[in-house]
């Protein structure tokens, strides 16, 4: 058993495991988390519908509210009080908060909301309170945006509560991108999509007539790097996700680009190159228009990406002779292997925490997202199944979403997620099948 404050950090390790530092003052009654046997206890929490001056105000007070409890209770971290449950309701934003009532009803974290409506503008104030304590934690916020906007203020106040509960950075706030398929297996159309995190608000980028791959974020989220066959042979592109201009990123004759990924500054992109028969790994300066090869060796190498501080290299090679992962100096150099488990290992992504690497594994005829450390100890496998591939990471390094394919002649791709300690496992719910996610960094 572990206690923790709700103003203190809940840091879950690999395998359950926790280390927690409390901070709490001691005149405040602790919650409790219980971890026994990797298995978690939800934090019970209650959300009220925000309340409003007006019926048209109150609509999205209660939409708000729906969306907050959802954010909290999908991490699989926290388990949402029904309205049925309570005793009292929050009808003032400014009145005194009956604690008795809902700790009667075993709720231990409060979000009370309040929500106005001008025109087409909202502003919503939100407070998060601690029910066994009697104490607000941190200070009360404001957020103001327009009513299309709705979604992300209520992303941005679920973002804040987890924030202060967990000690965690948020990632509700966010986007991702991926390849929307539809049509049979054997005429399979797929275009470039973007949603936000959750599946709400699809957006297509390109149409189906060109086959599409790998789309990865510029790390302000603007852009979008990814791959086209639009010319028959595979060319990569940006494209610029608000204004949807896009542009070829190397027009080199004779040549097959593909796997591009952006350096954590922008300004350089990293990707495979096939030129007369070999496939190699090359950067190429966004302003100057510079290429530079990294590697030079017979083998393929590809699915290369930075390091959070973008001084290494993580990719797949099969110099070993069979497919594993390789870690080198952004600059080139000697790479060393850090795969070594049975089997093959492919698309790796480092975490934005900077300590594990997420990949592919195929063994014995079954597919895994998996982790390990960047010196490739403490591998651990997340998932199994017929196909599963492309991991991507949540903007805080606390989840991962990936594509799983079924069995059999449809062969329908569709997007789920994982927390890193292999809990939690859900679908992400797209209009079509979906493949090659990648996640947004947090909206600004």
């Amino acid at each position: 058993m572990i206690r923790v404050c709700m103003a203190i950090v809940l840091r879950l390790m690999l395998l359950m495991m926790a280390a927690l530092a409390p901070v709490m003052g001691a005149a405040q009654t602790p919650l409790r988390i219980e971890i026994t046997e990797g298995v978690i206890e939800p934090l019970p929490f209650a959300v009220p519908y925000f309340v409003a001056s007006d019926d048209a105000a109150a609509s999205y007070g209660a939409r708000i509210a729906r969306v907050v409890a959802d954010d909290l209770s999908g991490t699989g971290l926290f388990r949402e009080i029904p309205s049925s449950a309570y005793i009292s309701q929050i009808t003032n934003f400014a009145a005194p908060v009956q604690f008795a009532d809902w700790r009667a009803i075993n709720a231990q974290a409060l979000i009370v909301g309040a929500v106005q409506l001008s025109g087409q503008q909202l502003t919503v104030q939100f407070r998060l309170y601690d029910v066994f304590s009697g104490a607000e934690m941190g200070n009360g916020l404001q957020f103001n945006g327009t009513v299309d906007g709705w979604r992300r203020i209520a992303h941005k106040v679920a973002d804040t509560a987890y924030a202060r509960i967990t000690g965690e950075d948020p990632y509700f706030d966010s986007r991702v991108a991926f390849v929307s398929e539809s049509g049979p297996k054997n005429d399979r159309r797929k275009r470039l999509a973007v949603m936000d995190y959750d599946g709400a608000n699809v957006q297509y980028l390109t149409d189906s007539t060109d086959l599409v791959l790998a789309p990865r974020f510029s790390p302000d989220g603007s852009q979008l790097i990814y791959t086209s066959y639009e010319t028959g042979f595979p060319k990569i592109y940006v494209i610029d996700v608000g204004r949807l201009q896009r542009r070829v990123l190397d027009q080199s004759d004779a040549t097959m680009s593909f796997a591009p990924r952006f350096a954590p500054d922008g300004r350089s992109v990293v990707y495979s190159l096939t030129q007369g028969g070999n496939t190699d790994l090359y950067t190429l300066d966004l302003g100057s228009g510079k290429r530079t090869r990294l590697t030079n060796a017979p083998s393929i190498e590809t699915a290369p990406s930075f390091s959070p501080d973008g001084r290494q290299i993580v990719f797949e090679s099969d110099r070993s002779g069979t497919q594993q992962l390789y870690i080198m100096p952004a600059s080139g150099g000697e790479a060393r292997r850090i795969s070594f488990g049975q089997g093959r290992y492919g698309t790796p992504v480092w975490s934005p925490r900077g300590d594990l690497i997420a990949f592919t594994k195929q063994n014995k005829g079954r597919f895994h997202i998996g982790v390990m450390r960047t010196d490739g100890s403490e591998e651990r496998l997340l998932t199994a199944s017929f196909l599963d591939e492309g991991p991507t990471w949540s903007p805080n390094g606390r989840v991962i979403m990936f594509a799983r394919e079924s069995r059999g002649a449809g062969g329908r791709s569709t997007l789920y997620s994982v927390d890193i300690t292999g809990r939690n496992l859900k679908p992400v719910p797209t209009p079509d099948g979906g493949s090659d996610p990648a996640w947004s960094p947090l909206l600004r």
